[in-house]
């Protein structure tokens, strides 16, 4: 183990480590006004930030040392050459560990295919192994969340700086870095909706294609006697453009635009593929089929208006040529041609599945609305009781004309029913078969979407459309079966679900749930729900599919992702992985090839590996869900503590840039639901979350789990026979790590003797000792994840890199609370803001 170690971190500062420090002495070169000064004193300045911390100095003390001969003109305008310079210091770290991604992960070791494949050939397993290929599914679904701070133009930097790094190529290095330095990170306008799609869509286009791509061709190389069907083994979603939930901006016809845009760029590849293929296939009788498929391809995606193609009709071309090639060739090339007709299957003309979701409050005004101006709902119905408002939504048989309606948010639900049809009809029926319900609450939510597609004009029979509760709170998450049970009993309803296959697909918010429960709680609520969906959907005869709406760091669902997947037993449905792919985590995790394919690979070895080689058993036995359960309670317990302490919210507000979310410009949607005062209902996760990163606290990654530890004292070696031998409950474990690695209580320990806030600063710290000294207890490891040395030193030196921007933050912060200056205010927040870039890039999944 300790070789294996060694070799690893090795391998991490040959790779990255290194080349860091070389490459880093290229800024001195960069563009910005007295850098070679900058440089050196930001070095500096790095050093007296730990020196002064291991001091117990606050950072308005070490920098106003460290600036003690300056003017405050002079030192602002040093400490946002400091931020301007550590971001690009960011930016390089990114790349490094980009392009060092083979050599840090095994291409072929565990959790790849290669090591299924090769498990399937040596125990002769491969009829098998085709089985569970048609009936298992990964779903990734880039949402609209925003957590990146890059811009479009620094993404592209990024990419080209990863290959010229792979190749070694110092020159383009320093050429691209000068780029950098003259290409802005702050973004001085919030995006659109539609640019939010556009910049997944590149992602779409360059990484997913061809990640997928190779997974399939891998799979019929390895297997070149099987027929595998592999149509919906990965299948990509997408929210931009169709996530009303609190985002105004997102309107009928940014969703009939962003349809358009995915068909076009499914398109693109198609013939950016055709093209290449031209290159190889170059037979007669071949070649003209091809060039009349490329022509028909060019004239689809680069031709506006034009949706005449189908995608029956680009597999009928392949196919010939596929025939021909056997006929007359030998079958030469055959296999480029294969790879592009899995290609075909997989992406269809949608290239990714738009989701529609909306609040059900939307839904409750809306119809509210129907009934006060038409006949289509009996008068009076917003006063009916639920089940009567369930009767009349069931019996609608009456379209409404939206254009009758004054209020704008009406008209534009209604007319998004007629979109989704409209979409359907160009990009195929997956392109948008799924209406997710955020604040489901009850069965009444499920079937007012019902009842509004009836009002849009559909018929029962006719409806292709798989409507998806989002259960998120704890209260929410407890309720939830009873909730489907409802729904199933319900006969309209359940004859849609025998008409949409006999499968519902239940969405599971992890984010709201920590905000709402704690880590450990939100963990536990949501494998208990789906512990309890899964029986009950199996008693109605039905398939349960869940959709985990999970972030970037542990706090919302992130961190070992495909461990938890891994852990689950035969009690909890896996017949499919559907989770959400968020902000950082598209670039972090998908943002190259090589990263995508791998942690693909890890999701579907995930969910087949097990089903072929390992007895499934329950994930807990009865004494385990019992103290998992005592744990869990024991958690929440502390944290309602922690979230009803009358100043919580002020504190987070006030010494963490939260309010000043909105203003980085990273996204379209506002930072919280409604308007008036900031409550914790009406706080989004992603600036929650985010806040408590940047604080360096991390509150929703692990507060709770040292007090439910310590409550639980007396049974520590039960928790640790637990711990050892249960994947769910170590995993937990170590993502708590994972957050707590990336927290520093001496940046604001000088708030501990706040008159306000000083209690409530002293709870956090003192939960973060107690859970540190419990958790080296359980694991018998004295530091935080060190079963996972390249990424503990990857987090180390990203918290160095950062250090001088999260003290110039916290400085921004407090001389902003204490200066009555007007204008010097104005300048501490954008200081504050900028900073923000920096930390959260660093951070790669903190939000």
């Amino acid at each position: 183990m300790i070789q294996t170690v060694s070799g690893a971190l090795e391998k991490f500062q040959n790779s990255v480590g290194i080349k860091f420090q070389l490459y880093n002495s290229l800024f001195l070169s960069l563009p910005f006004y007295g850098v070679d000064k900058t440089g050196i004193l930001l070095s500096l300045f790095n050093t007296d930030c730990e020196e002064g911390y291991a001091k117990g100095k606050s950072p308005a003390a070490i920098i106003e040392d460290f600036f003690e001969n300056n003017s405050i003109a002079d030192k602002l305008d040093f400490l946002f050459r400091f931020v301007q310079y550590t971001e690009r210091q960011v930016v390089l770290f990114d790349a490094l560990e980009d392009a060092a991604f083979t050599a840090l992960h095994d291409p072929h070791g565990p959790g790849t295919l290669t090591e299924l494949e090769t498990r399937v050939l040596q125990e002769n397993k491969t009829a098998e192994f085709a089985d569970k290929l048609r009936s298992f599914g990964v779903r990734l679904v880039l949402t609209a969340h925003p957590t990146q701070f890059y811009p479009g133009a620094v993404l592209g930097i990024i990419n080209d700086l990863v290959e010229a790094i792979a190749s070694n190529d110092v020159s383009l290095i320093n050429t691209y870095l000068q780029q950098l330095g003259r290409t802005p990170f702050f973004k001085k306008q919030k995006p659109t909706p539609f640019d939010e799609a556009n910049s997944l869509i590149w992602y779409l286009e360059n990484v997913f294609y061809e990640a997928v791509g190779n997974i399939a061709s891998d799979l019929k190389s390895s297997f070149p006697r099987e027929i595998f069907d592999l149509s919906n083994l990965v299948k990509m979603g997408f929210w931009p453009g169709g996530d009303r939930d609190g985002n105004p901006f997102v309107t009928s016809e940014t969703t009939l635009k962003t349809a358009d845009a995915l068909r076009l760029a499914a398109l693109r590849c198609y013939y950016r593929d055709t093209r290449r293929l031209k290159r190889r296939l170059t037979f007669t009788g071949v070649d003209t089929i091809l060039a009349e498929l490329e022509e028909k391809l060019y004239a689809e995606a680069f031709t506006p208006a034009k949706n005449d193609l189908s995608k029956d009709e680009i597999l009928a071309y392949l196919l010939q040529i596929r025939a021909l090639l056997f006929e007359r060739h030998n079958g030469l090339f055959v296999h480029l041609v294969d790879n592009l007709v899995e290609k075909v299957n997989i992406f269809g003309l949608y290239f990714a599945a738009l989701d529609i979701r909306q609040d059900s409050s939307v839904h409750a005004k809306v119809l509210a609305d129907v009934a006060a101006k038409t006949g289509a709902l009996p008068a009076g119905y917003d006063g009916l009781p639920e089940a009567e408002k369930i009767r009349a939504l069931l019996s609608i048989a009456e379209k409404v004309d939206p254009q009758v309606f004054d209020d704008e948010l009406t008209r534009d639900t209604l007319v998004n029913i007629e979109t989704v049809r409209r979409i359907q009809t160009s990009n195929g029926e997956q392109g948008c078969r799924r209406y997710i319900i955020s604040h489901s609450e009850t069965a009444l939510n499920v079937i007012e979407v019902f009842g509004l597609f009836l009002l849009g004009g559909w018929q029962k029979e006719e409806l292709k459309i798989d409507i998806v509760p989002l259960f998120e709170t704890i209260a929410d998450l407890k309720h939830a079966a009873g909730i489907m049970r409802e729904l199933y009993e319900n006969a309209a309803y359940r004859e849609h679900l025998t008409r949409r296959g006999d499968v519902q697909t239940i969405m599971l918010g992890f984010s709201d749930g920590t905000k709402d429960g704690g880590y450990l709680m939100a963990n536990w609520s949501i494998y208990k729900a789906k512990e309890e969906l899964t029986a009950l959907a199996r008693d109605y005869g039905l398939s349960v599919i869940f959709f985990d709406g999970r972030g970037g760091p542990p706090a919302r669902g992130g961190g070992k992702t495909h461990k938890f997947y891994s852990s689950m037993g035969r009690e909890i449905a896996s017949d499919s992985f559907e989770l959400t792919i968020q902000g950082q985590t598209v670039s972090s995790n998908f943002g190259t090839v090589a990263a995508a394919q791998f942690n693909i690979e890890q999701l579907l070895h995930a969910g087949i590996y097990h089903h072929l080689f390992t007895e499934r058993t329950e994930t807990f036995t009865d004494d385990e869900e019992e103290l998992m359960q005592s744990l869990a309670d024991a958690s929440f317990r502390a944290y309602e503590e922690l979230k009803h302490h009358p100043h919580f919210l002020d504190y987070l507000s006030d010494v963490s840039p939260l309010k000043f979310y909105a203003e980085t410009n990273i996204g379209s949607r506002p930072a919280k639901r409604g308007a008036g005062k900031l409550t914790l209902d009406d706080l989004r996760a992603i600036p929650f979350v985010g806040a408590w990163s940047q604080l360096k606290q991390n509150v929703p990654g692990f507060y709770g789990v040292g007090a439910a530890l310590d409550a639980l004292g007396g049974r520590m070696e039960e928790i640790k026979a637990l711990y050892h031998a249960n994947l769910f409950f170590r995993t937990l474990v170590d993502n708590c790590e994972m957050a707590m690695q990336k927290s520093d209580f001496q940046l604001t320990a000088f708030l501990a003797d706040h008159e306000t806030y000083g209690p409530i600063w002293r709870m956090i710290h003192e939960e973060f000792e107690l859970c540190r000294r419990h958790l080296a207890g359980l694991t018998g490891r004295q530091d935080l994840m060190t079963d996972f040395p390249v990424e503990q030193q990857s987090v180390r030196t990203r918290e160095r890199i950062v250090l001088p921007l999260t003290t110039i933050q916290q400085y921004a912060l407090t001389r902003r609370r204490e200066t009555a200056d007007e204008e010097l205010r104005q300048t501490l927040e954008k200081l504050v803001i900028r900073c923000s870039f920096g930390i959260i890039n660093a951070g790669r999944n903190s939000a």
